[in-house]
């Protein structure tokens, strides 16, 4: 990928690895904008994510190793934040950041990603899950917080998969998403879980570009070994559908790379 944006560090309590690793990484795989963008804090699931009092020696940390490797690597700073309606901090959206990205781990309490909650899926009707999700997503594109939305169609991790065609289920989040000029990732996290597909599908995709949105590429990597991993599938996958160019961001401002 020569965009990847969406990465993260051992600061997360559930990544591994030094930042420097990532970064080297990143170099071998020729990639021109490396965005470190780790779990931002919040006062929910805290231990999953860096606490309040971390976010300077973070920033600090990637600003740091932005200069050390700016004659190889451009590298951006940036978090993952958790849309949770009543945890999220305004000091968040105050940081002097490249972007942001949106993304929905929660269906109100819960963390439906998690392996530790799976049983729940079991409790409820899977295309009312689906809609629920969607839902999210719309209030996600509505805040207008948010520079980039984060694995899309996350809630497909364990293979869980509506009755409804999922283009229905997913269209008027797409249209917030439009509306709201925000730019939907290609992530490639979705290739080492259960579902062992990119975020998002590629009926959505098509659907992507036929609306006009733009996407951008994250490997949403956890370790070292994760940065660029399977990047030509992701890539090859955007060519197929029709996309040239994907978005990248400096200072909240975005522009276009060709790849």
């Amino acid at each position: 990928m020569i965009i990847d944006l969406h990465n993260h560090t051992k600061l997360c309590n559930h990544a591994t690895g030094e930042i420097e690793q990532y970064i080297q990484a990143a170099i071998k795989n020729k990639t021109k904008f490396y965005g470190i963008s780790d779990h931002a804090p919040m006062d929910y699931d805290e231990k999953y994510r860096m606490s309040f009092s971390q976010m300077d020696f973070y920033e600090k940390m990637v600003l740091e190793c932005k200069q050390k490797f700016s004659d190889q690597i451009d590298i951006l700073l940036g978090y993952e934040v958790d849309y949770l309606n009543g945890h999220m901090h305004e000091c968040l959206f105050k940081r002097k950041v490249d972007y942001l990205i949106g993304s929905v781990h929660f269906l109100n309490d819960w963390g439906f990603d998690n392996p530790e909650f799976i049983g729940e899926y079991k409790n409820r009707d899977i295309d009312d899950i689906w809609r629920e999700y969607f839902m999210t997503e719309i209030a996600l594109a509505k805040s207008g917080k948010f520079d980039i939305v984060g694995h899309f169609d996350l809630i497909k991790i364990f293979n869980f998969m509506p009755k409804t065609d999922i283009k229905i289920l997913a269209k008027e989040a797409l249209k917030a998403i439009k509306k709201a000029n925000m730019v939907v990732e290609i992530n490639a996290a979705g290739l080492r879980k259960p579902i062992k597909e990119q975020y998002p599908s590629r009926e959505i995709l098509e659907l992507v570009f036929e609306m006009g949105i733009p996407i951008t590429f994250g490997s949403d990597a956890h370790s070292p070994s994760q940065v660029g991993q399977n990047s030509d599938i992701c890539v090859n996958l955007a060519r197929s559908i029709g996309f040239s160019e994907a978005v990248c961001f400096k200072n909240r401002d975005r522009f276009n790379v060709k790849f």
